[in-house]
């Protein structure tokens, strides 16, 4: 539901400095290791990638580098990102959260309930309260506007949240003509770039979404 997941914060050059928030590192309930510059109170998550140039060879790390130039990049959701070093055939799953509100909304849209879960992990790692930087809000990581289209009125309460953005998917599938890949690709870049491109875009944040939801879909549906 993004244009672009890759966002370019900043560019510095330093030596031996460091942020003036400090980073924090924690491991979240779905086995991801996040770091944050977040302030405890601000419920946007944000996974900083630090990318430096050594001999001219771009690296990226998950430390930031000390003694040379680099950059902060920022991704929106917790697959997106496509230096990950996961490995999302083993990344722990959540089997229990929201999982009556998810049956039943999965249910009324004819879609796959192990597929709404493999969204809701690719785009929050469930997590109800959570608020991107451009303003995606909840569980499936609404738009503000997208969300009033669906008649969602509050995009934090997971019910709600979930029924929209299942009924989001289910639009996008009917649109695409039952192509998960293809609806799952419009679900992160909008359905109008899948248009353009005829297939999924090729961006490398939506290639890597389209494929690491299909690897959760699918570890969902055998554990179901």
């Amino acid at each position: 539901m993004r244009h672009s997941l890759l966002i370019f914060i900043a560019s510095f050059i330093l030596i031996n400095s460091c942020f003036s928030t400090p980073i924090i590192k924690k491991n979240n309930t779905t086995g991801i290791v996040e770091f944050s510059n977040s302030k405890q109170n601000n419920n946007a998550t944000k996974t900083l990638i630090y990318k430096s140039n050594n001999n001219n060879v771009a690296t990226f790390s998950d430390q930031k580098p000390m003694n040379m130039a680099y950059e902060v990049l920022e991704f929106d959701c917790f697959v997106c990102n496509p230096h990950s070093t996961i490995n999302w055939h083993q990344v722990k799953l959540n089997l229990t959260a929201y999982s009556a509100i998810i049956k039943q909304a999965a249910k009324d849209n004819h879609i796959d309930p192990a597929l709404v879960q493999a969204l809701i992990h690719a785009e929050s790692g469930f997590k109800p309260q959570i608020v991107s930087h451009k303003g995606a809000q909840g569980l499936m990581q609404l738009m503000p506007a997208t969300a009033k289209e669906l008649g969602v009125t509050n995009a934090l309460n997971p019910e709600q949240n979930i029924n929209g953005g299942v009924k989001y998917f289910a639009q996008l599938l009917h649109e695409f003509n039952g192509d998960i890949k293809l609806a799952t690709a419009a679900y992160n870049a909008g359905p109008n770039a899948v248009k353009k491109y005829q297939g999924v875009p090729p961006f490398e944040e939506t290639q890597v979404y389209v494929k690491r939801v299909n690897i959760l879909h699918q570890r969902y549906k055998n554990a179901s």
